[in-house]
C-alpha cells in the first residue's frame, strides 16, 4: 500500500499560454495497492467509481507502457481539497498519482522523468504536469514529440492569491473558445510579456508584474465564459495587486500581491461578499516538492 499527495496547480500563467506553471500548497491525496481479483474505488463520486476513472486509466496506461499485467487494483481518495474543473490542475493531480502509484506496484521501473513524459502523452500539454511532479515555477515544452522542462526559482516577496468561483468550467469549453490563429503583433506581445514575466520573478522586481503578466492569445477570449470576470480582474487592480491572470482555463482568477500588502485581500472579500458574489479567496503558498509518495501515515500538507 502506498499514499500520494499531489498539488493543485496553476497552468498558462497570463502570457505564458500551455508553457508555465505553478505548484501550490493545496492537495489531493490517494491510497494505492494491488489486492484481489476485481479494481475498488473508494472516496470518488459515484460516477467516477469506474474503469473510466481518470486515476485508474493513468494506471493502466503505465502499466501498458512496462507490460505489467495487474491484478485487483484498489484506489482510494483519502483527500480532496483541490476543485474540479476551476483551473487549479486537478485532472493533473489523478493522472500524476495514477502513474505513480502504478509505478509503485510493479517496483517503481520508470524514473520521475520517465513517468513525467508519459502524463504528457496524456494529457496533451505539459504546464500541469510539471509542476503537479516538480513542484514549484516550470517552464515546460513539447520539442519533435519530446517533453522538456526547467524550474524557475522565485524571489521570495509574494504572495498568491486564488479567487476561485462557485461554478466549472471544463477545459474543453475553454479550449473551443480560443482561435485557430494568432496575429503575429499578439505573438510578438505574448513573448516579450512572458520574457518580462520570468525575469521579474527571478530577480524579484515585481512591479514589472503590472506588464508582464498581460496576455494577448487566450484571457481576451476565455474571460467572457465566466461571469463578473471583469469586474473582479479590475477591481483587484484597483486595490492595488500587482497583477492577476486567468488559472489554467479558468474560472479561478489568480492574484498577485507583494507580502506586505495582505490587507488587499481583505478587501477582495470585502468586495466578493458587497457584490453577492460567493467565490472564495485562499491565499496559496508555492509547493516547491511536488508529488510526494509515502508509506504509512503522516502530519504532512
Amino acid at each position: 500500500m502506498v499514499k500520494i499527495r499531489v498539488p493543485a496547480t496553476s497552468a498558462n500563467m497570463g502570457p505564458g499560454f500551455d508553457s508555465l506553471g505553478i505548484a501550490f500548497n493545496l492537495y489531493n491525496e490517494f491510497e494505492f495497492s494491488e489486492e484481489g481479483t476485481e479494481n475498488k474505488f473508494y472516496g470518488f463520486k459515484e460516477e467516477f467509481c469506474n474503469e473510466e476513472n481518470i486515476v485508474y486509466k493513468a494506471m493502466i496506461t503505465c502499466f501498458e507502457k512496462c507490460k505489467y499485467k495487474p491484478k485487483g487494483i484498489k484506489i482510494n481518495l483519502l483527500r480532496e481539497d483541490i476543485p474540479i474543473s476551476r483551473g487549479l490542475g486537478s485532472s493533473s493531480t489523478c493522472i500524476v498519482a495514477g502513474l505513480l502509484g502504478a509505478n509503485n506496484i510493479m517496483g517503481n521501473p520508470l524514473s520521475v522523468d520517465e513517468l513525467f513524459k508519459i502524463g504528457v502523452e496524456i494529457e496533451g500539454h505539459p504546464d500541469n504536469i510539471a509542476p503537479a511532479f516538480f513542484g514549484g515555477m516550470v517552464v515546460s515544452v513539447l520539442e519533435d514529440g519530446e517533453a522538456l522542462y526547467n524550474k524557475i526559482d522565485i524571489k521570495r516577496g509574494i504572495t498568491f492569491v486564488a479567487i476561485i468561483p462557485d461554478f466549472e468550467l471544463s477545459t474543453s469549453t475553454a479550449r473551443k473558445a480560443l482561435p485557430k490563429k494568432v496575429s503575429l503583433k499578439d505573438a510578438v506581445y505574448n513573448i516579450s510579456r512572458v520574457s518580462l514575466m520570468i525575469s521579474a520573478f527571478v530577480n524579484g522586481n515585481y512591479d514589472l508584474l503590472k506588464y508582464g503578466c498581460k496576455d494577448a492569445i487566450h484571457e481576451k477570449y476565455r474571460s467572457p465564459l465566466i461571469k463578473n470576470y471583469d469586474l473582479v480582474y479590475n477591481k483587484c487592480i484597483s486595490f492595488g495587486a500587482l497583477s492577476c491572470f486567468l488559472s489554467g482555463a479558468g474560472p479561478t482568477i489568480m492574484v498577485l500581491i507583494k507580502n506586505d500588502e495582505k490587507e488587499i485581500v481583505n478587501k477582495i472579500r470585502d468586495f466578493l461578499r458587497s457584490e453577492n458574489i460567493s467565490w472564495k479567496v485562499k491565499e496559496l503558498a508555492i509547493d516547491n516538492l511536488g508529488a510526494i509518495v509515502y508509506k504509512g501515515d503522516t502530519n504532512e500538507g
